[in-house]
């Protein structure tokens, strides 16, 4: 019996003094995905339907005290999308903010600390447009070495899967402290 009390008595003080949960593969990876603050460029490119490719330049900043990374992708000197990462308990969930003029918001359905990749999968997409009903449904971030970054977007339409836009980034610049 002792041993329980003990226990009860130890999450009572842990509880009690706010003291932080033990850290989950989504922290850990989380704080990976803020370390890419800082600017980017690289190169894009189409597959499965659509050809097409080019060059691209991003940029990573924290939002809302560190709880948000913002992700640009800026093409001619533009913003064309712009994705928001953040921690939902345990969870990495994004909304990517598609030149497609939709909100697809996905949950990391793969953390492999490992591999150093986190592959995202759709729950749900708001504004789609019902004469072009294309939206992001899949999503893979790979951090191959430091300061490269490999990004997969993978198109659906309710009907089928659509093309694949494939980014690969290397940092021009850390953020500014």
């Amino acid at each position: 019996m002792r041993p329980a009390i003990c226990l009860i008595g130890i999450l009572y003080v842990c509880c009690a003094l706010n003291l932080p949960a033990a850290e989950t593969a989504g922290d850990r990876m989380f704080e990976r995905l803020k370390g890419l603050a800082g600017e980017w460029e690289g190169t894009f490119e189409w597959s499965q339907g659509r050809n097409a490719s080019g060059e691209l330049k991003a940029t990573y900043y924290l939002t809302g005290n560190g709880s948000a990374l913002v992700e640009n992708l800026i093409m001619d000197g533009v913003p064309a999308m712009t994705t928001v990462y953040h921690l939902d308990g345990a969870d990495i969930r994004m909304t990517h903010y598609c030149a497609a003029k939709n909100q697809p918001r996905l949950k990391a359905k793969r953390i492999d600390e490992s591999a150093a990749e986190i592959e995202f999968s759709l729950v749900d997409v708001t504004n789609v447009n019902p004469k072009s009903r294309g939206y992001v449904d899949g999503f893979l971030i790979q951090f191959p070495e430091t300061d490269h970054l490999n990004l997969r977007f993978t198109f659906g339409s309710g009907t089928g899967k659509g093309p694949i836009e494939s980014i690969t980034l290397k940092r021009v610049a850390a953020a500014h402290s």
